[in-house]
């Protein structure tokens, strides 16, 4: 019967997650016999320092990842910005495919493809970071056969995304980063025997392709929701499991669809805060200019609205400061 080792490692992380990658990289042999690919969530423009940094925390070379470049064990593949990271056979792909929960690149995106092309071979890891991204594409991972493992909340500067993974997915190994290196390699040494596994779910192969390849259409289960991003319609890609996308492929899990809802809506009431006080702005100085022409009808009106708008903005503010800001899994600068 063949048998055949985890050889390909996958790791999402985003905000506290250089430092729990840098942890982590330390702790891997020289000798590792997997490829380690890493998604962070990266702003759109510029450039990163990710690659540089891991090349520096440990034994192994790290590198920024080519599209089409052979995948070698030993060594590590960083994403870079505005693009998701994904596994094709024995390949890496680089793709603008739409984002996912906001980000491209995606941690869920990079999951999904190392579960269809890995399978059993494949380790999933989810470090530190803010809702969800990485939580659908680990269950993917261990419903073909891999291995979940976090980072423990504890650990975890920000513990949102390893919950989120171990909410979602059957994690085997739960763990501070300190330890993950040694476990990877560990885990990459095992010779296991080939098993039969179930096919790959429609949802999946669908989701992979919209990530490499854009949208020419979605499931047509439809939502009442529209897309923060472009707001389009929203459809659910499978029926209860909480993952959407729009007709433009913009991917979106029910958690960090939720909380971008949420930050439009504190922006829709900034920017009614900013009219109320322009609104109260304007008045006062139109009731000095009747003051002063002696228009007592126009001086009356323009001090009504100054009183209504005031306090209208004094109560959408008070509101407003009640609010905690949104959480945004935005990453520290790298």
């Amino acid at each position: 019967m063949a048998r055949f080792t985890r050889d390909r490692i996958v790791v999402g992380a985003s905000a506290g997650g250089v430092e729990a990658l840098r942890t982590m990289v330390s702790g891997l042999p020289e000798d590792l016999r997997a490829a380690v690919l890493v998604v962070m969530h990266l702003p759109a423009g510029g450039t990163s320092a990710l690659p540089l940094i891991l090349d520096r925390a440990g034994p192994l070379p790290a590198r920024a990842a080519v599209d089409g470049a052979d995948v070698e064990p030993g060594h590590i593949y960083v994403a870079g910005p505005n693009q998701h990271l994904l596994l094709t056979g024995e390949k890496l792909t680089l793709s603008t495919g739409p984002t996912e929960n906001g980000h491209r690149p995606a941690v869920n995106a990079l999951f999904r493809s190392a579960a269809l092309s890995a399978g059993p071979r494949a380790i999933g890891v989810v470090l530190s970071g803010v809702l969800d991204d990485g939580a659908l594409g680990l269950r993917a991972i261990v419903e073909r056969g891999g291995v979940g493992v976090t980072q423990s909340a504890e650990d975890a500067l920000y513990p949102g995304m390893p919950e989120a993974a171990r909410q979602q997915a059957e994690v085997s190994h739960v763990v501070p980063a300190s330890r993950l290196g040694a476990l990877l390699a560990d885990l990459s040494k095992e010779e296991l025997d080939a098993v039969a596994l179930p096919e790959p779910s429609p949802a999946l192969r669908l989701e992979d392709r919209i990530a490499r390849n854009g949208v020419s259409g979605v499931a047509p289960h439809a939502s009442a929701y529209t897309c923060p991003d472009c707001q389009g319609s929203l459809t659910e890609v499978q029926p209860g499991a909480g993952n959407f996308r729009c007709r433009i492929g913009h991917a979106w899990s029910a958690e960090a669809l939720l909380s971008a809802q949420g930050q439009e809506f504190q922006r829709a009431l900034g920017m009614a805060l900013r009219s109320l006080d322009e609104k109260a702005g304007l008045a006062r100085r139109m009731a000095v200019d009747a003051e002063v022409r002696g228009h007592s009808l126009l001086l009356g009106r323009y001090g009504r609205a100054v009183e209504e708008s005031a306090a209208a903005a004094g109560v959408l503010r008070k509101f407003l400061t009640s609010l905690s800001p949104p959480e945004t899994g935005e990453p520290e600068p790298t």
